[in-house]
């Protein structure tokens, strides 16, 4: 009976250590526990960072947390770095961040209160911290877009830096994205040469989440497609000279697995240029769940192949493995 006891005993412990040592190794999928969509990734001062959504219904969407990892596998909460106190004009559906860091200062850009139309208060506003964890304050005191422009509801911002040092703001909900070029201090935007605004870039199957980045001189455009609530939610790219475009649709690289998850979309993306390494960040929901709100953050690696073309990405629960940022 003792032998077989400590045989157990010695079998838990190796299960244990193998297990400890794949969760070091290894980050797993979610990367974190409880409901976070949305995800935007960052590096900064050589720890990655994720920035989510809080997902929940809309009126319990009223603050945003952080969560930062020296090496994709173990991550570091940071609770309500903004919430709707530091924001008066905002109530209720903070969400989708977007993050830069500029002249040692850090903007996070979100959307607050969903508006339907240019008659609600809301769209999208900038927040600013001395740190990456914050705290946040806001930034101008009213949103940065508060209205309708080309269709594009005023959501799902991203911050592009291009290789000349602009900065531009990527956004839009309705099957609408816009384009438009960030004055110095974020304040609000520079006229394009022919005196416009916003223009708008939308790409065939668009419906909302944009992303962009630059690999060997061209330009990727990204956006997630299908309803955010259902199975099909998924992740599409169009590549361009510009970040202008024209963007003709290339495929959808990201999706749901059957076996695995669903509504896998709204994504970021992780570039580890001296490991040559790319991360796809994005959301998804366990399987039979029907809780339009239970979403999950998780990553997988991304590859490319000899024309530059994105690879399909296979949705998994083992995540990707340890890697620093060095």
């Amino acid at each position: 009976m003792k032998y077989i006891i400590s045989s157990l005993l010695l079998f838990a412990g190796i299960t244990s250590f193998a297990q400890s040592t794949k969760t070091i190794n290894q980050s797993g999928n979610p990367l974190f526990p409880g409901w976070y969509a949305d995800p935007e990734a960052a590096v900064f001062n050589n720890k990655y960072w994720i920035y989510p959504t809080y997902s929940a219904k809309y009126k319990e969407q009223v603050f945003l947390d952080a969560f930062s990892s020296d090496d994709l596998t173990n991550w570091k909460k940071h609770e309500h770095i903004l919430d709707t106190a530091a924001i008066k004009w905002a109530n209720k559906a903070m969400w989708a961040p977007a993050i830069v860091e500029k002249d040692k200062k850090y903007y996070l850009f979100f959307g607050a209160n969903d508006i339907q139309s240019d008659n609600e208060v809301g769209g999208i506003g900038v927040a600013v911290s001395d740190k990456p964890e914050g705290p946040f304050k806001d930034h101008l005191g009213k949103p940065l877009v508060d209205k309708f422009h080309n269709g594009a509801q005023p959501i799902d911002q991203f911050v592009f830096k291009d290789k000349d040092g602009q900065y531009y703001l990527i956004y839009g909900g309705w099957r609408h994205c816009n384009i438009a070029k960030l004055n110095k201090d974020f304040t609000g935007f520079d006229p394009f040469d022919d005196g416009t605004i916003f223009k708008e870039i939308t790409p065939d199957k668009y419906v909302e989440g944009p992303y962009m980045f630059i690999r060997n001189g061209k330009y990727y455009f990204m956006w997630s497609e299908g309803g955010w609530t259902g199975p099909d939610y998924s992740v599409a790219y169009a590549v361009g000279d510009s970040p202008f475009g024209p963007f003709k649709r290339v495929d959808k690289i990201l999706k749901q697995d059957p076996t695995m998850a669903t509504g896998a979309g709204h994504h970021s993306i992780i570039i580890n240029q001296k490991k040559n390494k790319y991360y796809i960040i994005y959301h998804r929901r366990p399987l039979g769940d029907t809780n339009g709100n239970h979403r999950e953050t998780c990553i997988e690696e991304m590859n490319f192949d000899a024309q530059g073309n994105i690879l399909p990405v296979k949705i998994t629960k083992e995540g990707v493995k340890a890697q620093k940022v060095k």
